[in-house]
């Protein structure tokens, strides 16, 4: 039942509940937009075919994730290593004291001993009043193992993709290309002065509930904004090269993984990520304060 570096034994309760059925075909991947990022490998534009899957709604919550540890008894990496990163704006005057070590040339981001999914911020914070926030301080490596025991998996590239995109062809973000639409915000993701000032316009500093805004045209939510979403795929800038056009699942080896939707710490100054097209990547053992996930499950036959 219980591991830390081994196979996590599955929730024999496992449902599909919670999860949508996207019925895959073919759609268009990519983005060759003035406003992406050719060097992360957002396009070419191309034809992409997919199977049918099953997709979360929302992203992991904290409570989804506290179920899995209290039955399994799983250790995080954050916890292994002792410390995650967490944004500056969240660190306590008496982790300030202790002089944490920051990440060079972006300061922004905090070594905080005993940060982890438990204590975000690190010890002393709690996660009693945001249950339904997307759990964040997961590795892919822990989400990896998340997914083992639900019985579902990570989402490829193209799935996410796909999913993300919600029926609308080459948008921008999950539901058009205008940020703002009648005056309301549609994600969560910074604004003001990165990395001074957030004013907080979209209603939240920090992670928002995974339920908070308009859902797509397929019925998920928070694809855009909120926090990053692990991806199943080894990352390459040359993805749309060299992967096939049915059902690509990325490299076969790599050295980071691939992420995607952007978090509420994206800014179009610094990390205009938040689009759907949009693409990032990180180690599978790194944490941090603006990373989750969501699962998918194949259809059975």
């Amino acid at each position: 039942m219980e591991t830390t570096t081994g196979t996590v034994e599955k929730n024999q309760s496992h449902t599909k509940e919670g999860m949508v059925l996207l019925d895959g075909g073919t759609f268009i991947m990519g983005t060759d937009s003035l406003k992406g990022f050719p060097k992360d490998g957002e396009g070419p534009v191309r034809n992409v075919e997919l199977k049918p899957f099953y997709i979360d709604q929302y992203s992991v919550t904290n409570r989804q994730f506290k179920a899995f540890i209290e039955q399994t008894g799983y250790v995080t990496e954050a916890e292994k290593f002792g410390w995650s990163f967490v944004f500056h704006h969240f660190v306590s005057e008496k982790v300030w004291a202790q002089k944490p070590q920051r990440v060079p040339n972006i300061p922004w981001w905090v070594a905080v001993e005993g940060a982890y999914w438990n204590q975000p911020e690190g010890p002393g914070s709690t996660i009693e009043y945001r249950m339904d926030h997307p759990v964040i301080h997961v590795s892919w490596n822990d989400a990896h193992a998340f997914c083992e025991w639900a019985g579902k998996r990570l989402p490829t590239e193209a799935e996410w993709e796909y999913a993300a995109r919600g029926s609308l062809e080459q948008k921008l973000y999950a539901w058009g290309d205008e940020l703002i639409v009648d005056g309301k915000h549609q994600c969560n993701i910074w604004q003001g002065d990165f990395p001074n000032k957030n004013t907080a316009r979209d209603g939240y500093i920090g992670t928002a509930p995974v339920d908070a805004y308009n859902p797509n045209g397929f019925g998920l939510y928070n694809v855009c904004g909120n926090v990053w979403e692990w991806c199943a795929d080894w990352f390459s800038p040359r993805y749309h090269w060299e992967s096939s056009n049915t059902n690509p699942t990325g490299p076969h080896a790599g050295q980071v993984k691939s992420m995607r939707g952007g978090s509420y710490l994206c800014h179009k100054s610094y990390c205009n990520r938040y689009r759907v097209a949009a693409r990032s990547s990180n180690s599978p053992d790194s944490s941090t304060g603006n990373i989750g996930f969501r699962c998918v499950a194949d259809v059975d036959h």
